[in-house]
């Protein structure tokens, strides 16, 4: 079966230094796929590059089996990919339905489309649609994640990228974020994760891949990822 997204020894440097030294990773359709590691592994030089953000030096990436690697980040996004930043990056003067609508940018003149999705959007976040006329800066840590998550939802993309949605925030407003995951999971919404906390996030996904200093050092899925001595010891803490 052919992979949704496919990468293939991607490198990317920024100067002379290699930041992604290499790898390779698959995504399938429907699932979850997680890269866990430490700071300065690589994670979101990762997902930034296959957003079109950031160009490889060498190495090819596929979406459906066509390659996107120098396919500028705004054509990336029509094709069906959507990239939930680290740090959110809200527009904070804007208001939650105001960014949204910003999220719909690729899709602009499908009134009616738009209105739907932000509706989808409100269904899934209901605290984002009770206060939609609210500036986004005065929103808590947490809900400033969830109104990022539904931006990237926006488009209406085929596969989510998210990095870090949970750093910084409460373990209710964790928890809350992990449930929405699982909820667009069932959906049949794809997603590829970047997320510090490596029991939650592979307790969700189907498969997962170890990044240490630009190299993919081990693959596997969730359940024996979490498993694993060498990944509970660096990763989860445990002795």
């Amino acid at each position: 079966m052919t992979p949704m997204l496919e990468v293939r020894d991607l490198v990317v440097a920024y100067g002379a230094i290699e930041a992604v030294k290499g790898i390779s990773l698959q995504v399938q359709a429907g699932d979850v796929v997680t890269l866990i590691g430490g700071n300065g592994a690589g994670k979101t030089t990762t997902l930034r590059t296959l957003s079109g953000l950031l160009r490889p030096v060498t190495g090819q990436v596929l979406f459906e089996g066509e390659r996107i690697d120098r396919v500028p980040a705004h054509e990336i996004v029509r094709r069906g990919i959507a990239h939930s930043p680290e740090g959110r990056r809200i527009f904070p003067r804007m208001t939650i339905e105001e960014n949204l609508e910003l999220g719909a940018y690729s899709r602009r003149g499908k009134t009616a489309e738009i209105r739907d999705t932000i509706d989808r959007v409100y269904a899934l976040f209901p605290m984002l649609g009770e206060r939609r006329g609210q500036p986004a800066g005065t929103l808590s840590g947490g809900e400033q994640q969830m109104l990022a998550v539904g931006r990237a939802l926006m488009s209406q993309p085929r596969l989510i990228m998210l990095d870090e949605p949970s750093m910084g925030l409460s373990p209710i407003m964790m928890q809350k974020i992990f449930s929405t995951l699982v909820e667009l999971k069932g959906q049949g919404t794809t997603i590829l994760l970047v997320e510090q906390n490596a029991q939650a996030a592979l307790s969700l996904a189907d498969r997962g891949y170890v990044i240490e200093t630009g190299r993919i050092v081990l693959e596997d899925n969730g359940p024996a990822l979490l498993g694993n001595e060498l990944v509970r010891k660096a990763y989860l803490g445990e002795e």
